[in-house]
């Protein structure tokens, strides 16, 4: 099968990722665009989870304040270089991370930082919610249904993100991982607003 320049150069610019990667891609997937997008995703998704070993000290931290000073956060995010931190990419990134702080009111980076006391009151308080007459393996596949909403509306990595729906902050920073081929996380933050 042809693969052409323009169909390269398009699948690159959806996904960021270099014109051999793109021309492979595409060539793997017979031709198919979609395909080729999917491919690419595994393939950053993977590439990103063996940098994810690697220290990242350098970056920014990324302030947003909301309209009318009521609400602020600031975040800091890490990458391996001062090269990458000065990307627009990035500080987007740190930007966008910020916003998604403010807007989504998280408590936690991650799940790991959920404290084992609040996972067994939340276990708790959903026990209580279900009816007693179910059988226990149903009872638990509930209580961990309500647990993986709870961890996708507290923790910010779990969150979707607020500018695509269709990605968490977690994917979002995977494809930047992807696309720089350094490592890249965010380390911590704090969200401030009026009179709390």
């Amino acid at each position: 099968m042809q693969i052409t320049t323009e169909a390269v150069k398009e699948l690159r610019t959806v996904t960021g990722a270099g014109v051999l990667d793109c021309k492979k891609a595409l060539q793997d997937s017979n031709g198919d665009f979609d395909k080729a997008v999917e491919y690419l995703k595994k393939k950053g998704l993977v590439a990103a989870a063996k940098r994810a070993e690697r220290t990242a000290k350098d970056g920014m931290i990324g302030y947003y304040v909301h309209m009318g000073g009521r609400a602020a956060a600031l975040v800091e995010v890490n990458c391996e270089t001062d090269f990458v931190a000065r990307t627009e990419e990035f500080q987007n990134l740190a930007h966008d991370m910020a916003m998604q702080v403010v807007a989504e009111r998280p408590l936690y980076l991650s799940r790991e930082d959920v404290p084992p006391e609040v996972l067994e009151a939340k276990r708790e308080e959903y026990r209580l919610q279900i009816d007693p007459g179910k059988p226990d393996d149903v009872v638990e596949r509930i209580i961990e249904g309500k647990l993986e909403k709870f961890y996708a509306e507290t923790c910010l990595l779990e969150q979707t993100f607020i500018k695509d729906e269709q990605m968490t902050v977690k994917d979002l920073i995977a494809q930047l991982v992807a696309k720089t081929g350094e490592n890249i996380r965010i380390r911590r933050f704090v969200r401030y607003e009026l009179g709390e």
